[in-house]
C-alpha cells in the first residue's frame, strides 16, 4: 500500500527515486473503494491445488478482492470432479457480459502440442479478445503467457531439449518498473516446462518490455508498456513440494527427467527442498493488484470501456 503525505514533502521526491510508492493527501482523498473483482481462468489439470496457490497469494494483501473461477467448456476435466466444476466454476457464457479489474490465465500441460491443435485453444482466445475491452489489466502464467503473446503479438515458441525444471536465479532488467518494487537486484521463482519464448522475438515487438530473464531459464517476466497485459513463464505461485510432486509423477510415468535444478538439497530428492521464492511471488502478486488494478481502474467498472479505446 501507498505511504500517504502532504505534497510538498522534500522526501517525496527521494522515496519516488528509490521507487517507493507515496500517494498525494489529495490523490488519497479522491480515490473511492470497493472490492476488487478478479477472474481466474484456471486451465491445470490439478484445479485445487492451484486455486488454493494462487487465493494465497491474492489474499496477502490489505485489499479486498472477491474472486470468480473460470474454466473452459470446450475441454472436459480428467482430474477434477464434475460437482466441483458445476459448484465453483463459471463458463464464458456465464461471465462474458460481466467486467472484471483483473484476470489471471494459469498455465496447462499442452507445451508440446501447436497453439492450435489444443481443444479449447479457439474459446481461449475468443476470451482473451474479450478481455481487451472487459478485464484492465491480464496476468498470464507460464503456458498461458506463451499462449497469450502468441495470439496477441504472433511471439512463437520453442521445444527445449529437455524439460525445463527448477528454481533460477533471475535478473531484473528495469529496476524502477513497479511490478518489481521491492525485489532484490535477483530473485528465485520455480520454472517447469519444455517449451520457451526467443529474446529476440519479444524484443521486436514495440508494444512491449522484458521486465526479467534468467541465464539458465530464459525469458521470465514480459509486460505490455500500458502495463495491462503480464506475462510470467515461470511458476512463482507454486507451493514448497509441487516440483517434487511434478518429478515423482514424471518418474513413476517412466519418463527420463532429470532432478530439478537448485531445489532439493545436494540433489537429493528424499530431502525437503527449501521454499526460496516465497516472499517474491507475494510482492510480485501484491504489485500487480496494488498498482495496476487497484491503482488504474475505474470505481465503476461499466468506464473500462473507455478506458480500453
Amino acid at each position: 500500500m501507498p505511504i500517504k503525505v502532504q505534497s510538498n514533502l522534500p522526501a517525496i521526491k527521494i522515496l519516488e527515486e528509490e521507487n517507493i510508492f507515496v500517494m498525494s493527501e489529495e490523490r488519497a482523498l479522491s480515490q473511492d473503494i470497493r472490492p476488487l473483482k478478479i477472474i481466474i481462468l484456471n486451465l491445470m489439470p490439478t484445479k485445487i491445488e492451484t486455486e488454493t496457490q494462487l487465493m494465497r497469494l491474492l489474499g496477502n494483501t490489505p485489499l479486498q478482492v472477491d474472486i470468480e473461477l473460470l474454466q473452459t467448456a470446450t475441454h472436459k476435466s480428467k482430474n477434477t470432479s464434475r460437482r466441483h466444476l458445476t459448484t465453483f466454476y463459471k463458463t464464458f457464457d456465464e461471465v462474458k457480459k460481466q467486467r472484471f479489474d483483473g484476470m489471471i490465465v494459469t498455465g496447462a500441460p499442452v507445451e508440446q502440442l501447436d497453439f492450435e491443435d489444443v481443444d479449447y485453444w479457439d474459446e481461449l482466445c475468443e476470451i482473451l479478445d474479450w478481455a481487451k475491452k472487459n478485464v484492465y489489466s491480464t496476468f498470464h502464467i507460464c503456458w498461458g503467457a506463451q499462449a497469450g503473446l502468441y495470439h496477441r503479438y504472433g511471439v512463437g515458441k520453442f521445444e527445449f531439449k529437455e524439460k525445463l525444471s527448477g528454481i533460477f536465479e533471475h535478473k531484473i532488467l528495469n529496476p524502477l518498473h513497479p511490478l518489481l518494487r521491492g525485489f532484490d537486484d535477483s530473485f528465485m521463482i520455480p520454472h517447469s516446462r519444455y517449451t520457451g519464448v526467443v529474446e529476440g522475438d519479444i524484443e521486436k515487438q514495440s508494444k512491449l518490455e522484458i521486465l526479467a530473464k534468467s541465464d539458465e531459464a530464459g525469458v521470465a517476466i514480459v509486460c505490455s508498456k500500458n502495463g495491462r497485459e503480464f506475462y510470467v513463464l515461470g511458476h512463482a505461485e507454486y507451493d514448497r513440494d509441487t516440483l517434487a510432486r511434478e518429478y515423482f509423477r514424471d518418474i513413476n510415468k517412466g519418463l527420463d527427467i532429470k532432478v530439478p535444478k537448485n531445489y532439493f538439497p545436494d540433489d537429493n530428492p528424499c530431502a525437503s527442498p527449501p521454499m526460496t521464492w516465497k516472499s517474491y511471488a507475494s510482492l510480485l502478486y501484491a504489485n500487480w493488484l496494488n498498482y495496476y488494478v487497484y491503482q488504474q481502474t475505474p470505481y465503476d467498472l461499466e468506464d473500462l470501456i473507455k478506458l480500453c479505446e
